[in-house]
């Protein structure tokens, strides 16, 4: 792990993408940075949605100067059509890292829950309380897309000083 590892975390989407950035303070501890969502309207295609989503993010990337990107996985869609194009702008969200030359883990939404709670399948209350809680914030995380974000960048950190330790 580098010295100072700055993680940015992300939730997929098309409409939403959920984003957090946390950071090792100078304890040791995760602390949060800043998160949001990237929101993009129905009103535009496909196509200038997911340019949006490539556009917003680089923006963050900048600002923020992350380390590595943690990505969580596509897990289930009952429709296809969704699924597709989430999956395209998950495409898009892994390009935007790779061009800003960021490491990026993957994990799926189980392996996410169950390094934060310990249970795999643990409700989203569960995991906004336990996010806020190691990260200690004292606001509440107020959009789901924004805590899973968080939770999958902590999830990254994690795994980066197990592997650290190992």
């Amino acid at each position: 792990m580098p010295k100072e590892a700055i993680i940015l975390g992300i939730d997929p989407g098309f409409g939403r993408v959920g984003w957090g950035i946390i950071k090792k303070d100078a304890k040791g501890e995760w602390r949060k940075i800043d998160f949001g969502c990237i929101e993009t309207s129905p009103k535009k295609s496909f196509v200038e949605r997911i340019s949006e989503i490539h556009e917003e993010l680089a923006k963050i990337i900048k600002k923020h100067k992350p380390t590595r990107m943690a990505v969580e996985e596509l897990f289930f869609f009952s429709n296809v059509k969704t699924a597709i194009e989430v999956g395209q702008a998950r495409g898009v969200i892994l390009l935007t890292g790779v061009e800003n030359n960021l490491p990026i883990d993957e994990f799926t939404p189980l392996q996410v829950k169950q390094a934060i709670t310990g249970y795999g399948r643990a409700e989203k209350d569960q995991m906004q309380k336990m996010v806020a809680m190691v990260l200690g914030m004292k606001e509440k995380i107020k959009s789901d897309d924004a805590a899973d974000a968080l939770a999958v960048a902590l999830c990254a950190g994690q795994s980066l000083w197990k592997s650290r330790l190992s």
